[in-house]
């Protein structure tokens, strides 16, 4: 019975370890998925988890986009 664990078909969690939850979005930078559903996942259904998997693209155009910090300043021309 304990091997079963490990033989389960599951969803595989869409971690990337850049775990930072955006201020605004309220989402993960890096899985884009909320803190409710992080925190949740080892709990949810297969089919819960693939709604959610369905989901995340979709957020990555929440987060507002980083203006390029010091490489961007040095490529912009002077005026």
């Amino acid at each position: 019975m304990k091997d079963e664990v490990w033989k389960r078909d599951e969803v595989q969690s869409p971690c990337v370890k850049l775990c930072l939850i955006h201020p605004e979005a309220r989402i993960c930078v890096g899985c884009h998925r909320t803190i409710d559903e992080i925190s949740a996942w080892s709990r949810l259904s297969p089919e819960a988890r693939i709604a959610i998997m369905t989901e995340l693209p979709g957020r990555k155009g929440q987060l507002a986009q980083r203006r390029g910090g010091r490489q961007a300043r040095l490529e912009r021309p002077e005026g």
